[in-house]
Formats: C-alpha cells, structure tokens, sequence
C-alpha cells in the first residue's frame, strides 16, 4: 500500500491560523452583541466549518499516510467521528439557512451522539506500550474508579433529573439521558488513555484537553439546563467552549501528522495521574456529604463522617505501601543505589529532550578492575564490602539532582542530566576514578580496585536514542580496559570498534592497503638474501598509518584474516615481478607476517597455495612468519597445517623471538626454520655486557636447533659487527634500509645491478 505524503508544515499552519480566527470570531460577535438570535445561531455553524472541516480532511489524510497498524486502526475511529460530526454541522447549518426552528431533538442531535461512541473507541485504540496482564486489570480498576465517581455526580446532577421532568417525552429524554451516559464512557477512554501511555506527549496533551473541555461543557450545559432552568442562546459560553474543543480536536490532528511515523520505543515511566482514583473517591464522597448536608448528624451524617476517615486511612496505608514498593523495585538491595530499571528510567527521561544552550548531559559506564580475583580469593562477603564502600564513593562524588546506580555485578552508571559542558563531565568522571582508588578495609585485609570509566555525552547522534547513548559510554569504557585500565576515556567515533571495522573492512576492498618491503641482509657481506612484507594503510584522512594504528583492530574484528589475504597476495605479485625483471631477485626470499587467526583457519594451505599458483611465485621462496602466542598453542590441526605448508616448500619462521613464552619443545614440534630476534634484545648489546651475553645465548639456541637466525632492529654498525662475533647470519634494521615501496626496492635492485657491471 503506498501511504499519503504528509501535508507541508506552512499548509498545517495557515489551517489552523484560519480555524483559530473562527473560533474567535464568535467570541468577537458575542461581545458585540450584533445581529439577531437566528443570525447569531447561523454565525455560530458557519464558523464550525473552517474548523471541523479541516479536522475531518486532515483526519482522513492521518489514516492514510500512517504505517502502524495499531495507530491507523485508532486514527480510523476518529476520523469516522470527525466526519459524523461534519455532517451534523452541515444539517444544522442547513436548517438554520432555511429559517428553521426544529423540535429536539433534531436530525443533527442524532449525529453529534452517533459520533460519541467512534471517539471512544479511537481514544481506547491509542497505542500504548505493552503490559502485563496483572497492570492491564489494575488500570481496569482505577479507570472504572474514576468513572463511578463520576458517575455518582452525573446521576445525581444531571441523568436523575432528567429522568424525573413531568411529562417529557420519552425520546426527549433518552436523547437528554444518552449525552451524559456516553460523555461518561468517552471520561473512561480519557482515563484509561491517561493511566496506560508510557509518554505524556503532545498528542496526549492534546487529545486529553479536547475531551475534557468537550465533557465539561456538555455537563455544564446539561447542568444548566436542569438544575438552573438556565437557557443558552447562540455565542453563549457553552458554544463558545464547543468551537474551542473542536479546535483542540484540529491541533491534535495536525500535531499527530507532524509526528515521526516509526513506532515509539517504550520506556517504563511513573505516572503524572495515579492521583486519579483517589481524586474521584474523593469526589464521590464530598457528593455524598452534599447531599446528605440535610440529614441528622447522628444518622446519616456520622456514617459519612466515618466512611471517609476509614477510606482515607485505607488509601494513605495503600499509597505508603505502593511507596514502599516502588523503592524496592528501584533499588539495587546490597548497594542501595538505583538498580538498572530505575538507570533506564532516568536515561530514557533525560535523552527525551535535547540539551539546552550552554549545558550538557552524560552517561558514565563504570566497571570495576580487579574486583573478581577478590571474590575469588576471600569470598563475596569481601566482594560484598567491596560493592558497599564503591557505593558510598560514588555518592560522595555525584551532585544533587544526579543519579548513581549499580546495573549489576561489578558494574555502575552514573547519570548526569545537568552539566555546564564537557570538562564538568570529565571532571567527575577523574573524581570517581580517583575516589574509586581509596583501599577498603575488610577485616585484617586491605582490598584494592580500581575503575575503567566510559564517558557518553549527550548529542545530535544520541538524542531520543537512550540505547545509542549507553552503546556510546560502553565503547569508551572498553577502550579504558583495552588501554591499561584505572581511568576514563570521553566516547568519540574513532573508539567505535563496529564502525572501525567497516572503514577497515573498505579499506581492504578499496585497496587502500599498501606494502612496503625492508631488506634482509647476510651480515658478513650485507648481501641482501630476503624482504620482509609489511602492511600500512593508505587512509584517505589521516594519511600513511602504522601497523600499530589498525593491526590490533585487525585481530579483534577478523578482518585481519582478509587483509592478511590481500598482503600475501600483493607481495607475492611483486615479488614475482622483480623476479621476471632482475636476475638476482629470483634468490630472494619473501617473508610475510600471519596472524594467529590466520594460521587456526581451515583451508589456509589451499588458500596459500592459489595465492602462489595465481601469482606465479615459488612455494620455496616464501617464508611464513609466525608469532610466539601460535608457536606457544600448536594444536594438532595446526601442526598438520604447517607440516602441510613445509612439504610444499615453504618455509617457516617464529617472529619476535624471546618476548613471550614460546616453550622450547615445541620448535621442534612445528616445522620451524628460521628465529627472528626481537629487536629489544638487540638494541644494547654493544653498550651492556648482560644485553649481549643473553642475545649470544639465543643465537647459540636457535644454531642448536639448526635454525636460521635474523636479527631485527640493527640501527648501528656497533649492533651488526657485536651480532657477527656472536655467530648470527643475518639482520635487518635501519642500519642496512628502511621499509621502502615494491617501486624503490626494484629501483634499488636496479642500481644495484649497474654498479656490479660498472
């Protein structure tokens, strides 16, 4: 179904600027007193039409261009009334042009009740948000409270009389009776409206006070009429309040139309009207004493006196008790802080409306470091203590008017709806972070945590979005832990790892990778005997990037198996190229780096190996470099796979050699050929005698296992002469080249080939 474009706003407000001149144009004639009653009584429907007209097209316009089921359902009832009503204004008016006085009641008086059953199942089709069925028959309960109170003051007011005018016809007063009975039911739509809706909207407002004005003047007119014997001519205040519900029934309309069309995301909210039950006891009862203000004291009198004192002691003990358990529901039991529901609740009210000028609004996300190993360790009354004393810090740190709450576990938030700008919300954040510090004393035991705070401020991005915003402070705590913990960190989109891994994830598809070869050289002639292939980001903002900048990333999301795809095959290519186009390349050896991911993923050999065939570059030339965590858990498969890659030539060697815990059996486990040293073990060994005597002992260990030993980071001629006296074959560092481009190093090779036949 292809749904109505919505009219443009400057059309909604010219309407409701001609409606609104309409309804104070009789106000205007009243005051003047102009014309006669005929002509007033005409007038008066004239000017109906440029308001309800309007409410009954833009009624039909509503219905088409709305999507939700539920709220095109509602919509339809209303409409039906507001059309009802349109044309009960036109017989009315029809009549009033030809000079005709009708009898009570009229064609028109029909219609204008027809249209009250319409709007009352409208206003009960409203969509709310979903309940229990327990709070569902609850509602029941209050709405059908209010209603009886009412009632009692409609019975007594005005339905009762009625019923008792001598000789009245019996159409007369069924119509007379029908008005006040369906303004009650359209009262208990209204209230159930009130009671049910998560969200006081303007919508709600709106559709609340067209009802209620429409109710309160059919009373007050009934009322009038049978109590007072009171006539109303045409401009009266009666019609006066009709015109001016009719045009609240119009703003509702074009302030619904106004309204984003997705359905709205439910939050738990207490209520503005749970006053109401008590309000219409309190009705029904000051009716009771009005009526019985006649009687003896002693009869009547005393028992009213008594029901009240009785009903009042009942609802005070219910409103304690619903106190009672409204604190239980919102707080968190072992802390005394607000508990998630109550969290939420707050979020959801404070992202509801944009910050004003000048302030700012924050959610922190607060996550306790080291909070496990003491649960661990001397028991959960420790952990329990632990939570107490976090507790009392944090209250001692927020402002009045904030909320801090635990969300469960180890973790707390904080709301912050009112702040001056971004640097307040830093500052409370540090506070917490430094008050969070302080040890806990436990018995004998002295219990230390610290926090990893991430900071979300409130935006144009967050706005109305209170899921948004937690997501936001959720990534910025995380980059807290990921950075060494006992701090904060101010959400911003660059820490968002999903939206990273996208611009990642592109970057391989838009070949934005680029790699850069550094030379391996023989050290006792510095003959260049391989390259080692590293990656960099070519990235269209913020320029050539580092490994360091997006390897990490990499790993964490998985894209770093395809990017580690593309960097084998891209060397590879380039590799075979130096290979067609200079003589002493075809010796060279290629070293590319693979991640752990890379090496536990099924069907690798395949894929290294339709790498190779593709690019036409030998298995025997390629060296498979690896990282200690994968030397340190060879499985099985893993093994197999490596063993599988040995027999097809290639070779393999562990990287970074001596910085993490390779366990020395499995290099004979793995089909390793080669060690590379870490450059931190080169770095001081011609200046430290213990630097050189512990770099001279992995060298004689890799030589034990009858490995190949390259040595990383040489940035001096002292390094490379120290690491020939020890015995190692080859190095690599600043000292021989710097990573340089696939172009520079063929031109290298090049130059390289004129001098020798120079």
């Amino acid at each position: 179904m292809e749904h109505a474009r919505l009219p443009s706003p400057r059309w909604l407000n010219a309407t409701v600027g001609v409606a609104g001149a309409a309804v104070v144009a009789p106000l205007v004639v009243s005051l003047t007193d102009w014309g006669s009653e005929p002509q007033a009584r005409t007038f008066q429907e004239l000017m109906h039409i440029p308001v309800i007209l309007p409410t009954a097209i833009l009624g039909l316009w509503l219905v088409l261009s709305r999507r939700d089921p539920a709220e095109r359902r509602s919509w339809m009832f209303l409409e039906t009334g507001f059309l009802i009503i349109a044309v009960a204004h036109a017989v009315s008016l029809a009549g009033d042009l030809r000079s005709r006085t009708p009898s009570f009641p009229t064609l028109a008086d029909y219609l204008y009740t027809a249209s009250l059953p319409f709007m009352v199942i409208g206003i009960l089709l409203v969509p709310a948000a979903g309940r229990r069925r327990a709070d569902r028959l609850k509602l029941l309960v209050d709405a059908l409270i209010v209603v009886a109170g009412a009632c009692m003051a409609l019975w007594y007011l005005e339905i009762a009389p009625l019923l008792q005018i001598p000789g009245a016809d019996v159409q007369v007063i069924a119509m007379s009776a029908a008005v006040p009975v369906l303004d009650l039911l359209l009262l208990f739509a209204l209230v159930t409206l009130l009671l049910r809706h998560p969200d006081i909207s303007g919508v709600v407002r709106l559709m609340s006070a067209w009802i209620l004005l429409k109710v309160l003047t059919d009373t007050s007119y009934v009322i009038g009429l049978v109590q007072f014997g009171a006539s109303f001519p045409a401009n009266s205040w009666p019609f006066l309040l009709w015109s001016a519900a009719d045009f609240l029934a119009l703003l509702t309309v074009c302030h619904q139309l106004q309204q984003d069309d997705r359905p709205p995301v439910q939050y738990p909210k207490t209520h503005s009207f749970t006053w109401l039950p008590y309000g219409a006891i309190a009705l029904a009862y000051g009716l009771l004493v009005f009526v019985g203000r006649n009687q003896s004291l002693y009869a009547l009198g005393g028992m009213i006196v008594g029901a009240i004192l009785l009903t009042g002691l009942v609802i005070a003990r219910q409103m304690i008790a619903q106190r009672e358990s409204h604190q239980l529901a919102v707080t968190d039991s072992l802390t005394g802080l607000s508990n998630r529901a109550r969290l939420s609740d707050r979020i959801a009210e404070m992202t509801r409306q944009p910050p004003r000028a000048g302030r700012c609004k924050a959610v922190l996300l607060i996550d306790l470091d080291h909070f496990k190993p003491i649960n661990d360790a001397y028991g959960h009354e420790a952990g329990d203590a632990v939570l107490k004393a976090v507790a009392v810090a944090m209250r001692a740190v927020i402002r009045a008017g904030d909320t801090a709450g635990r969300l469960g576990g180890d973790e707390f938030a904080v709301v912050l709806p009112n702040l001056p700008g971004r640097a307040a919300a830093e500052g409370i954040a540090q506070r917490l972070v430094d008050a969070l510090r302080t040890p806990v004393v436990f018995g004998d035991l002295l219990l230390s945590v610290e926090a990893s705070i991430g900071v979300a401020l409130q935006d144009e991005t967050t706005t109305n979005d209170p899921e948004l915003l937690i997501a936001h402070a959720d990534v910025a705590m995380y980059a807290v832990k990921r950075s060494g913990r006992g701090s904060y960190c101010v959400y911003s989109p660059e820490l968002d790892t999903r939206a990273r891994e996208g611009e990642l994830r592109q970057a391989v598809a838009n070949d934005e990778l680029v790699v850069h070869f550094q030379p391996v050289v023989r050290l006792s002639d510095g003959v260049e005997t391989a390259v080692e292939a590293l990656v960099r980001w070519n990235h269209p903002t913020r320029g050539l990037l580092m490994p360091g900048a997006f390897i990490e990333l990499a790993e964490e999301t998985g894209v770093v198996t395809e990017m580690g795809e593309w960097v084998l095959r891209e060397s590879c290519r380039q590799a075979a190229g130096w290979r067609r186009d200079h003589p002493q390349a075809e010796s060279l050896l290629l070293s590319v780096n693979f991640s752990a991911r890379q090496v536990t993923q099924a069907g690798l050999e395949t894929t290294i190996a339709g790498i190779l065939e593709e690019t036409g570059f030998p298995a025997d030339r390629l060296v498979m470099e690896l990282t200690e965590s994968v030397v340190l858990h060879p499985d099985e498969a893993i093994v197999a796979r490596m063993t599988a890659l040995r027999d097809m030539g290639v070779r393999i060697a562990v990287d970074d050699f001596g910085t993490g815990y390779a366990a020395l059996s499995y290099l004979r486990t793995l089909p390793v050929t080669t060690l590379k040293i870490d450059r931190s073990f080169v770095t001081d060994i011609h200046t430290d005698p213990d630097a050189y005597a512990i770099t001279e002992a992995l060298v004689h260990l890799a030589k034990a296992f009858r490995l190949r030993v390259v040595a990383e980071g040489i940035e001096t001629a002292e390094q490379a002469q120290r690491l020939i006296e020890m015995g190692c074959g080859y190095g690599q560092g600043y000292y021989y080249a710097r990573p340089m481009t696939g172009s520079a190093f063929a031109e290298r090779m090049a130059t390289a080939l004129e001098g020798l036949r120079g």
